[in-house]
């Protein structure tokens, strides 16, 4: 007996997955508020948010932590700021170097991480 061909787009499903996993490697968030909805205050740094963060940190798929779930940010935050400012700047696991914001400042990245963690690092 014939086997049917497995559909195209199973392959592509598979891809994504794959894709979409390389954002982070956590468990899914604990938050349960609309992280998608979420800006910074500042009309620059939310352009900046929109266009580089919000890909991961508002997407529970990705595995990054979520916007505004201080339990996933806390053991990060406990790392320090240079800590943090390494990661974003290097990358760390799953995120990729300049936290896919080439110009973004250390002061940038700071207020970023101090927006999506819910707490302020210095």
């Amino acid at each position: 007996m014939h086997k049917p061909a497995t559909p195209w787009f199973a392959f592509a499903l598979l891809a994504l997955s794959a894709l979409l996993g390389g954002c982070g490697d956590d468990a899914a968030p604990t938050t349960t508020h609309n992280t998608a909805a979420l800006a910074p205050a500042d009309p620059a740094l939310a352009k900046v948010y929109d266009s580089s963060c919000k890909l991961c940190h508002a997407n529970p798929a990705s595995g990054a932590p979520q916007t505004g779930d201080a339990k996933a940010w806390q053991p990060r935050v406990a790392q320090g700021a240079d800590s943090l400012l390494d990661h974003s700047i290097n990358g760390f696991k799953g995120m990729p170097p300049m936290g896919m914001c080439m110009q973004c400042s250390e002061e940038q990245f700071l207020a970023l991480i101090s927006f999506m963690s819910g707490q302020t690092i210095q």
